[in-house]
C-alpha cells in the first residue's frame, strides 16, 4: 500500500506526535456540550492564565497554533499558517464556550475539520503506543489557551 502525504497529513501527524505532555485518559475531566456548539463550564473550575496560554499557543510541541492560524499581533513569530481561519478578533466572533469546544474537540462542530482535538484521548486511528490514551493538552492548558484567545478582541 502506497502512503501519500500532504500538508494536512503532516500537520495532523505533528499534532498527534505532540501528545506526550497532555493528560492521560484517566485524567480527562467530564464536560457537557450544549446544543452541539459550546462547552460552557471551565474544565478546571477556575479561570485560565492568559500569559501561560500564550506560551502554550506558541509552543511547537504543545498548541502549535501558528502552524495553521495567522495572528497579526504575533507578526514577530515565524511561520504563520493559512490552513485555519485568522484568529485576529476571535473573542469578538465566538463565545468562550464555543472556543472551548473547538479546542477540546473541533469535530463536534465540523466533522471534516483537520484541527486536532487538543483534549481528547479516544477515537483515533493508528496512534503510537507511547501516545495512546493521552491528550495533547491538559485541562488547565486548554483553559490557559482559552484565556489567551479571550484577549483577541476587535
Amino acid at each position: 500500500m502506497k502512503v501519500r502525504r500532504n500538508a494536512f497529513g503532516s500537520i495532523a501527524l505533528a499534532g498527534a506526535l505532540s501528545l506526550a505532555a497532555g493528560a492521560a485518559m484517566a485524567d480527562i475531566v467530564q464536560y457537557k456540550v450544549v446544543d452541539g456548539e459550546a462547552i460552557l463550564a471551565s474544565l478546571t473550575g477556575q479561570a485560565g492564565d492568559a500569559a501561560n496560554g500564550k506560551k502554550v499557543f506558541l509552543n511547537r510541541k504543545k498548541g502549535n497554533c501558528l502552524a495553521c492560524h495567522v495572528v497579526t499581533s504575533l507578526s514577530d513569530q515565524p511561520f504563520h499558517g493559512n490552513v485555519g481561519p485568522p484568529l485576529d478578533g476571535i473573542a469578538s466572533r465566538m463565545s468562550e464556550g464555543e472556543m472551548r469546544l473547538r479546542l477540546v474537540n473541533p469535530k463536534v462542530v465540523n466533522e471534516a475539520s483537520i484541527m486536532p482535538a487538543f483534549y481528547r484521548t479516544e477515537g483515533f486511528e493508528r496512534v503510537l503506543k507511547d501516545f495512546q490514551g493521552k491528550s495533547i493538552l491538559s485541562a488547565q492548558e486548554v483553559e490557559d489557551v482559552l484565556a489567551y484567545l479571550q484577549t483577541m478582541k476587535e
